[in-house]
């Protein structure tokens, strides 16, 4: 089952290719994977009639106990033959109904066969989780069905208002699994079913996840969407609409009613929305004309039907919902391809422009008739078959049963009407309508609906080989003395009488509506898609407003709310009554009391600069202050990290605040600096707290406990900070430098807004028209009119100190496995090396000292760490694991190695070319900015 669900997915990568090269023929090749697995179906059926149903494990996240666990019972058997046999024939039907110039095809190829793999997901997933995932999957491939032409604003609307109704039901069904998964210790539902809790807990649990499926089988009151989808091409229709998505609901209903038939509120719910559904559904039809439309709303009322068939909770009820399963995919598949027969060939589905087409295209007529006779419960259609087993589970209940069985009477009668009218509205020859131009459909258009017709007819014929194989799923309910068998003649039999009168009873509504044209008047009371509407533009207008109160276009303002709230709530929190640690120490020694004192000062200090250096001199001595705290804590690898991003950070403002005003304001406000610094120290009070109550808290034994032992024995190195990061943590690292690669790609592309200004991002030797000047020199441009304005002292100190920094930064890159240091804190140094050269020759000198691609580095080094991780996959280990290796060398001894140096290569080269970049992105383009205003302003001076 899951080769079967991979070879979808792999199909729906490689159609828009296949559609390419043969444009809509490729949808027969396209069509392989739905009956590969309808033939696989029906290789399984004598193994799943005999109660052994198909079973695949596949461990997923053990670490969680989720697994891909699939399982094909009864029921599952008979949506994968329907999900693989009419998917595997509406796309053979494709092949005619699309023309080859149609630009969206591949994309439809491509996501109708990724659906078809996802709706079998669906109905063999064993696991609720996995039974999630696949179905949020057909919510969304749906949706792109749904909206195939996004040219039209009725396709992107209809599309959208599937999704959102339809995953909204998602989300509260997944709230119900996981009650149920939590509470049996599993999220196997065969074990779950075994194991349900009872009360209000299980009654609850049974409403959200009744959510999800009647949302997604459009039960009232989530009836409206489904029409709106018709704008759907009509193969997508016949589909998603007809045989699978709509079915996932009724299907979730059917798999579950065993284990929850004697829980009141999952039968009155189905009863009474399926109730609901069927009328209001059959009532819309009456009024349609346009005959998808009709068939549409004739839809929403027979899964209504479905529903309440389904939701009765006995064994006959559960035969006949299963046979009205197979029986409603067949004739409504049929009909819908039938309907797109009509609209290809005459270039409409108006029933008041259709005239005389029955006699145009007998073929056609027929298949829809017979289809139609199905529908209707005409003998000897499966339709008859499933309606008269419906009829006879209810004949003998309760008080309540009989209600029921009233409403399915009243119910199959307006289908019969609305039917009749899908007949006249086809194919009828209309007085006053001028006869309807069309050509004769080719075999191969109507192949397709022809052989799901000619199956309804075969059902109802073999009924009795059809109850053999649906039976073992309706034994699971309780018991019956005389259960009830599948058959196309039982006698004259009162459910034969009540199915007799249904069909008169349609007739005869039919004819009365039709005579006295009185169609246009039948209105619903109200409208779900109004309804749907109202609501999304309340929120859009809540939206708009809030947004208007509260996107005021101010930083402060924003991040003062942010703070607010972390400070009103958490902190309230843990004033409240937080656990906090009965055992209070200031300090360890009154030096940290020291540092403390310097960090806080120069934070409050900062918050009441008036100059923007100035505040920014200031963070940098609290950071520094922190960094003097990692060291009387005993940690010099956090100590030197703090120092060297405290450094690069400094460096970096300085190129940002030389082009920014000196002052943060003109007109300072005392009041406003007075409340951001109380903001501040509250921030400052509750994170402090909140971490103090969390360390004091701790229950369990921390893992790093055991990192020291491990940095040895695993990492083969005495430092524990790098052994961590390029070790025993390594995916966390992998993630971070990702992240760093990305952070420089922004920077560089929120700088250089203009294509001509990306050059900058690149090695520059010189700028046009300079030359490198002969002659001794501080810096290798050092004639250039950047480094001319700096001072001679620091180009002097910068020729000595680069290499020697350059070198440094080596040393500790290799040196970090078993001392302070490490490829981050390396690449830092390095940074640093390339800010001090910029600083004293500006972005030329920056450019002759590094000329390489700032993207090329930060590419080169993500290489190496991937590579690194891939490599120990490649020689049989896991991905980023690390070899340790003791050999002797020459001259320098025994050396010991470890093959997570190069890993931390990587993230050096990373940190190198992110400082880089940075350089040549703020530095270069505020260089150029200055250097354009220099030259403007010595142009006005000259004229």
């Amino acid at each position: 089952m899951l080769v079967l669900v991979a070879v979808h997915a792999l199909a729906a990568v490689v159609a828009p290719a296949l559609v390419r090269r043969w444009g809509p023929r490729a949808l027969y090749l396209v069509a392989l994977p739905p009956a590969a697995t309808f033939g696989w179906a029906l290789a399984h059926t004598n193994q799943v009639r005999g109660g052994d149903p198909v079973v695949e494990t596949v461990p997923w996240v053990p670490q969680v106990g989720l697994e891909i666990a699939l399982r094909m019972g009864t029921l599952a058997w008979l949506m994968v033959v329907l999900v693989g046999g009419v998917g595997a024939l509406v796309l053979a039907y494709s092949a005619r109904y699309f023309t080859a110039g149609d630009p969206g095809l591949g994309r439809f190829a491509a996501v109708f066969v990724a659906f078809a793999g996802a709706m079998l997901g669906l109905v063999v997933s064993d696991d609720l989780v996995l039974l999630y995932v696949f179905w949020e999957l057909t919510t969304v491939f749906s949706y792109l069905l749904i909206g195939y032409d996004p040219a039209k604003r009725s396709s992107r609307r209809a599309a959208m208002q599937a999704l959102l109704v339809t995953t909204l039901g998602g989300l509260a069904m997944l709230a119900g699994f996981i009650m149920l998964g939590q509470h049996a210790g599993t999220y196997r539902w065969s074990e779950v079913a075994q194991d349900l809790p009872g009360g209000t807990y299980l009654a609850v649990a049974l409403v959200l996840i009744l959510l999800g499926a009647l949302s997604k089988s459009a039960i009232f009151p989530f009836s409206f969407w489904l029409p709106g989808a018709m704008a759907a091409p009509t193969p997508v229709s016949a589909y998603l609409h007809a045989a699978a998505m709509v079915k996932a609901g009724v299907f979730l209903v059917a798999l579950m009613g065993p284990a929850v038939v004697g829980v009141t509120s999952w039968r009155v719910t189905l009863l009474a929305g399926g109730l609901i559904t069927m009328f209001l559904g059959a009532w819309s039809a009456l009024r349609q004309v346009d005959l998808k439309l009709l068939l549409a709303y004739g839809t929403v009322s027979q899964l209504g039907l479905l529903m309440v068939v389904l939701g009765a909770g006995t064994r006959d009820t559960a035969l006949a919902g299963v046979a009205m399963v197979l029986a409603h995919a067949l004739f409504k598949a049929t009909l819908f391809l039938v309907v797109g027969v009509i609209d290809h060939q005459t270039g409409t589905r108006d029933v008041r422009e259709l005239s005389g087409l029955g006699r145009r295209s007998p073929a056609l007529a027929v298949t829809a008739t017979l289809a139609a006779a199905s529908m209707a419960g005409l003998p000897p259609m499966a339709g008859f078959v499933a309606k008269e087993a419906a009829f006879e589970g209810f004949l003998h209940g309760n008080a309540g049963d009989r209600l029921v069985l009233a409403g399915l009477i009243l119910g199959s009668a307006l289908t019969v009407a609305y039917t009749l009218r899908f007949l006249w509205g086809a194919f009828a020859t209309k007085p006053g309508v001028q006869p309807t131009e069309s050509g004769r459909p080719g075999w191969a258009f109507l192949a397709a609906p022809a052989l799901l017709a000619v199956g309804s007819l075969g059902v109802g014929a073999f009924a009795p080989a059809i109850d053999r194989l649906l039976a073992p799923y309706a034994d699971q309910y309780p018991s019956v003395e005389t259960p009830y068998h599948l058959a196309l003649w039982h006698g004259p039999t009162l459910a034969l009488g009540l199915s007799v009168l249904a069909v008169a009873t349609g007739v005869g509504i039919f004819f009365l509506l039709h005579r006295h044209r009185l169609h246009p008047a039948l209105r619903l009371p109200f409208d779900g898609a109004s309804v749907y509407h109202k609501v999304i533009g309340g929120v859009d207008r809540l939206a708009v407003e809030l947004t208007g109160a509260t996107q005021r276009g101010s930083l402060p303002f924003y991040l003062g709310v942010i703070l607010v709230v972390l400070v009103v709530l958490p902190g309230g929190v843990l004033l409240a009554g937080s656990p906090w640690p009965r055992n209070f120490q200031l300090w360890d020694t009154p030096l940290q009391a020291v540092a403390a004192a310097v960090i806080i000062v120069a934070a409050v200090s900062a918050a009441r600069a008036l100059r923007r250096m100035t505040a920014m001199i200031l963070v940098g001595v609290s950071g520094y202050g922190i960094a003097l705290m990692f060291i009387l804590h005993g940690a010099p690898d956090l100590a030197l990290t703090q120092f060297l991003v405290e450094t690069v950070t400094i460096a970096m403002f300085v190129l940002v605040l030389r082009r920014l005003p000196a002052k943060f304001s003109e007109r300072p406000i005392r009041s406003s600096r007075r409340g951001r610094i109380a903001i501040g120290v509250a921030v400052g009070a509750v994170t402090a707290g909140m971490a103090y109550v969390a360390a004091g808290g701790r229950l369990a034994t921390p893992i790093s406990v055991a990192f020291p032992e491990e940095s040895v024995s695993y990492g083969g190195g005495k430092n524990v900070v790098n052994v961590t990061l390029v070790d025993i943590r390594a995916w966390d690292t992998m993630g971070e430098i990702a992240v760093l690669v990305v952070a420089a790609t922004g920077v560089a592309s929120l700088i250089f807004r203009r294509t001509r200004d990306l050059g900058q991002r690149s090695a520059i030797p010189h700028q046009a028209g300079e030359q490198p000047a002969a002659g001794p020199r501080w810096l290798k441009m050092g004639t250039g009119p950047e480094a001319r304005r700096q001072s001679v002292i620091l180009q002097v100190v910068t020729r000595v100190l680069f290499h020697a920094i350059v070198l440094f930064s080596v040393y500790l890159l290799f040196s970090g496995h078993n001392a302070p240091g490490g490829g981050f804190a390396a690449g830092l140094v390095a940074g640093l090396a390339l800010a001090v050269r910029y600083l004293a020759g500006g972005r030329t000198e920056l450019n002759a000292a590094a000329p390489v691609d700032a993207g090329a580095v930060l590419g080169a080094g993500l290489f190496v760490a991937v590579g690194t991780g891939l490599t120990a996959m490649l020689l049989g280990g896991e991905f980023l694991q690390s070899a340790l290796l003791d050999f002797y060398v020459p001259v320098l001894g025994k050396v010991h190695f470890v093959t997570s140096a190069f890993f931390d290569i990587g993230v050096y080269l990373i940190v190198v070319g992110l400082v880089l970049d940075i350089l040549r992105s703020l530095g270069a383009e505020m260089d150029r900015q200055s250097e354009a205003e220099q030259d403007d302003v010595r142009t006005k001076e000259l004229v």
